[in-house]
């Protein structure tokens, strides 16, 4: 069942003179099995919507429906959802809490009330699936390193099994190779297992690279919400909101306006290659 937010506004600080508006009159449909990403300016509104989405936050003003349910009712289940809607902080570090890394995969099965055997069993296949190296699974989660970390948190919130899975800038600080092993790993993860992952990113090209739709956020309001080639197309507006597009979207602009027959709303670089020496040939 999507997840559906009708006309969702937050204010922080409500009730005061320094009152905020981080979210302003926000309607979309997040159905199953998509790979979203979220993009916008520091200050945008993006990490307050994907707080509501689990109901870390709670709407100003507005609902947000899960299978059917508001989650703002009051008798409504708001552990069980954040079983379901898992979100991975930008941070892996305040989310690690345990001596090693295995107990602190099981945490969060075992407080589902799950069997000790259930609740291993889940650990080691999460950790399996986000690719971290068995001789590190008894070692402290403060000692790795941070791309180890992120693997470690994503691994902690996919032992729950969650049908949507929420990253918060999971690749801040890595190199291109951490990044791409640890976006690899999720979109292998997604495409088997059919969740609905909404990757909250600054980098365009990993957005373009992955993703399958993208939501733009700017002061609060929806800008854009479409495939990566129809958002993209936008580069010039992205540009005046502090934003950019992919590094293909301007290669392929300058080869155009250098006479070159291409197609300048290709995303990523298979794209762009296979456009370019189509062009040549």
């Amino acid at each position: 069942m999507p997840i559906i937010l009708d006309h969702v506004s937050h204010v922080y600080g409500s009730d005061t003179a320094l009152a905020v508006k981080a979210l302003d009159d926000i309607s979309l449909v997040i159905p199953d099995g998509q790979f979203i990403g979220l993009i916008g300016h520091t200050g945008s509104g993006k990490s307050t919507l994907v707080q509501h989405l689990n109901g870390l936050l709670k709407a100003t003003s507005g609902h947000i429906y899960y299978n059917g349910q508001d989650i703002d009712d009051r008798d409504y289940n708001k552990k069980e959802l954040r079983s379901k809607v898992g979100l991975v902080f930008q941070y892996p570090e305040h989310q690690l809490f345990e001596e090693d890394v295995f107990k602190d995969v099981c945490f969060g099965p075992k407080n589902l009330g799950l069997s000790k055997k259930e609740t291993e069993l889940r650990a080691y296949a999460a950790l399996k699936q986000v690719g971290l190296p068995d001789d590190c699974f008894y070692q402290s989660p403060f000692d790795l390193s941070g791309g180890q970390k992120r693997r470690v948190a994503i691994a902690g919130v996919l032992a729950m099994k969650p049908d949507v899975l929420i990253l918060d800038e999971p690749t801040a600080g890595l190199d291109p190779k951490g990044r791409e092993e640890i976006l690899g790993q999720i979109k292998k993860l997604q495409q088997k297992s059919g969740i609905t992952v909404i990757l909250v990113s600054h980098s365009m090209d990993d957005v373009a690279e992955y993703v399958e739709r993208i939501l733009v956020m700017n002061r609060g309001t929806l800008m854009y919400d479409g495939k990566p080639r129809e958002v993209f197309s936008h580069y010039r507006e992205l540009e005046e909101v502090g934003l950019a597009a992919p590094q293909v979207t301007y290669i392929m602009h300058q080869l155009k306006e250098r006479g070159m027959d291409v197609d300048v709303n290709a995303t990523t670089i298979e794209e762009a290659a296979e456009n370019i020496i189509r062009a040549l040939s």
